[in-house]
């Protein structure tokens, strides 16, 4: 398993887009945002156009165990976004820590690689009130427990890569 973090905007879910692409297996795009309104339908066209026709989605806002466990063998799968993901769940109101659970299993299956891009949130500040901190300390959570669990963790930031553990695809050792 690979995480990608950064920050909004930083270049996290193209770096993840070439890894996966350059795995040279057939990749599935996990799409884990939804479209409430007509700005974000219209981040999700441009992020299918940037992808192509080479690329198969499937849409998990909450299930991302399921997604992964429905997989083919010979398919490299990105999930995009765990931030998203998580925010999902909280929204919904289903217990986080079993769903990260079942993630990290189904992800440990050796089958398939899969890529995972996520936000780092704990860079800002404090936030004031305290949905926002929860949020923030299970995001934190989440980020720490897929880090420890993958081979590869990169740092995105200004679309510059800054490998935290392992080593980049092509990158002497």
């Amino acid at each position: 398993m690979t995480l990608v973090l950064g920050g909004a905007r930083s270049g996290k879910s193209a770096l993840a887009e070439r890894l996966a692409e350059g795995s040279g297996l057939r990749p599935l795009y996990v799409a884990t945002a939804e479209a409430g309104d007509g700005e974000m339908a219209a981040r999700i066209a441009l992020h299918r156009a940037r992808r192509g026709e080479r690329w198969q989605t499937v849409e998990a806002p909450l299930d991302l165990a399921k997604a992964l466990n429905e997989v083919d063998r010979g398919q490299v799968v990105l999930i995009d976004c765990l931030t998203l993901w998580l925010s999902n769940l909280m929204h919904a109101g289903d217990p986080v820590e079993p769903a990260v659970d079942d993630l990290l299993a189904a992800a440990a299956e050796p089958s398939r690689p899969v890529v995972c891009v996520s936000n780092e949130v704990g860079l800002g500040i404090v936030p004031e009130n305290a949905l926002a901190r929860r949020f923030r300390d299970a995001q934190g959570a989440l980020n720490q427990r897929v880090a420890a669990a993958a081979g590869l963790v990169v740092f995105v930031a200004a679309g510059l890569p800054l490998v935290l553990k392992g080593t980049l695809p092509g990158d002497p050792a």
